[in-house]
């Protein structure tokens, strides 16, 4: 779930409990900046001709670029030592500043982690430093040294603040697509669920209840028992199924891949209706051919639930599952001739609910609802992807 905050935090800068005080990237950010220090710091006295460039101004501009090593998981630290020796060499060199390079890095990692008060205190605290060392050479006016580092604050404070925003954003989109896979996920996993122990459990609900009723007729009990056996069987064969495609999501190299319920598996699903007590026919409409995996699924689990509501709420009844096949499109459509009640009578109604999600899934469209002669109707017509079937 997403985590919720004061809406003007910050999330630091990407560190791990595991890793060497500084990264690779540390080092490369680091050795540049200390390389344009020192570039400035040789243009503005060798080139300037104000003085040579001595060995101790040399290792003071280089040893500033050094705490940005530490700018990840102490920025604010960081830029206080850079911001000291930036003080210093100013005091101890008659030169404009050398730290420009460290100063920008040091600042944007403070304004990346760091609330915005304390942003904008090592914001002022920067501009004063700057203002400070551009002065110490003499050679700066001073309109320049007052306008142009709190210029150049606000537009390093806005960057870190701009890509601040971009980050925050693209984690909040990822996280928004996260939940959604996982929420369709559990539905998918919760229409499975449904469809198979659903089904299962109402045949075998009705084939106790009709092997108690005939006690004294052995036949009828015998019946009664090996479809209860049978429908147990195939229960839990289609559960192994669905575990075995969900470890598949997580194991794809490893798992097995198991074929799942189809068209083919309509004439087993018509014989375990009549079993149970509901005289079912099937009829197949137009030239079958072979269609994607996804949509046999999903003709197979219709007609399974609304087979399954029709043994469940039509009471004595006759059915008829007719499967038509189209030049661009399948349809399933399951009839009964009984007293009509709609899926949504049990519990929850998440018959229909897994119906209209499944056909939704593929762009096709769903009618559920009494039918004018009498008896209940669920028709899905699921279009087809042309270059999908033609490649089977």
């Amino acid at each position: 779930m997403p985590s919720t905050g004061p809406a003007d935090s910050r999330e630091p800068l990407p560190t791990g409990g595991d890793e060497p005080p500084w990264s690779r990237n540390d080092a490369l950010v680091t050795a540049a900046a200390c390389v344009l220090n020192l570039l400035s710091y040789v243009f503005f006295t060798d080139f300037g001709g104000r003085q040579p460039v001595s060995v101790p101004g040399f290792l003071l501009v280089a040893l500033g670029a050094v705490p940005l090593l530490a700018r990840r998981r102490h920025p604010v630290a960081a830029l206080a030592a850079v911001l000291v020796l930036d003080a210093t060499a100013a005091l101890t060199l008659p030169l404009p500043s050398h730290f420009g390079a460290v100063l920008i890095v040091a600042l944007y990692s403070v304004a990346r982690a760091r609330p915005l008060p304390v942003t904008a205190v090592a914001g002022l605290a920067t501009a004063a430093v700057t203002v400070l060392s551009q002065r110490g050479g003499g050679s700066t006016p001073w309109q320049e040294s007052l306008v142009g580092p709190p210029m150049s604050v606000l537009i390093v404070v806005g960057a870190a603040l701009v890509v601040n925003r971009w980050q925050r954003e693209g984690a909040a989109n990822r996280r928004l697509l996260a939940d959604r896979a996982v929420a369709e996920e559990r539905r998918r996993i919760a229409r499975e669920l449904h469809d198979i122990v659903a089904h299962h459990i109402t045949t075998m609900q009705l084939m106790a209840g009709g092997a108690r009723a005939n006690l004294g007729n052995p036949e009828v009990v015998r019946d009664a028992l090996v479809t209860l056996e049978g429908s147990g069987r195939l229960a839990l064969r289609e559960m192994r199924q669905l575990l075995d495609v969900l470890r598949a999501d997580d194991e794809p190299e490893t798992a097995p891949a198991l074929p799942q319920p189809g068209i083919g598996d309509l004439d087993r699903l018509v014989g375990e209706s009549r079993l149970a007590g509901l005289p079912t026919e099937l009829g197949v409409y137009g030239p079958p051919r072979p269609l994607p995996p996804t949509v046999g699924l999903t003709v197979f689990r219709i007609a399974q639930e609304a087979l399954t509501n029709a043994r469940k709420y039509a009471g004595p009844a006759r059915a008829s599952v007719r499967l038509t096949y189209g030049q661009d499109r399948v349809l399933v459509e399951v009839r009964d001739d009984g007293v009509g009640a709609s899926p949504q009578a049990g519990p929850g109604g998440y018959g229909l609910i897994g119906m209209r999600e499944r056909v939704a899934l593929h762009g096709g469209t769903l009618t559920v609802g009494p039918r004018p002669e009498g008896g209940f109707g669920v028709l899905a017509e699921l279009p087809l992807d042309q270059d999908e079937v033609a490649v089977r």
